[in-house]
């Protein structure tokens, strides 16, 4: 499968969600996508990420558009986590790394000397017709979402 790029249409995945729902690119046909990575479930900067995502859910919905948080964590840690965190999205257990290899997210990250394949902070803008808009590598969390929301802006 090749991987998902700029200003093309994004390929068909099917991966599953929480709330017991699996998520399909075609049945997302009509509305804008934000899908955004994050490493770990419950630490602090993917925690924050979600909170700002979620404090500006309304004007996402607003602009008709659903977000997605994935990582590698199980459904069962994205459940807990989403819970605890009162996320109003669906977060994607992504433990095959289908998506992630989809949107290329899988980095060489070092810390504390030693390396290890990780997932890197990224977030994805898809419009209503499947179709990469934007691409964030490398996030830093501060006003990102705010940057995401600008983005959605100039699409309608």
């Amino acid at each position: 499968m090749s991987n998902a790029t700029l200003n093309q249409p994004v390929p068909e995945f099917t991966i599953p969600a929480t709330s017991d729902k699996e998520v399909s690119l075609s049945a997302l046909r009509g509305r804008n996508i934000v899908i955004y990575f994050y490493p770990k479930d419950s630490t602090p900067g993917c925690t924050t990420e979600g909170q700002d995502f979620r404090d500006k859910y309304e004007q996402f919905q607003a602009a008709d558009t659903e977000i997605f948080g994935v990582s590698r964590d199980t459904l069962r840690s994205h459940e807990n986590f989403k819970a605890k965190q009162s996320f109003p999205f669906e977060l994607l257990s992504d433990q095959d790394e289908a998506l992630c290899k989809l949107f290329d997210v899988i980095k060489l990250k070092k810390m504390y000397g030693r390396e290890s394949l990780g997932i890197e902070r990224s977030t994805f803008l898809i419009d209503k017709e499947g179709v990469l808009r934007q691409e964030w590598r490398k996030v830093s969390v501060k006003g990102h979402v705010d940057e995401v929301l600008e983005a959605l802006k100039q699409l309608s």
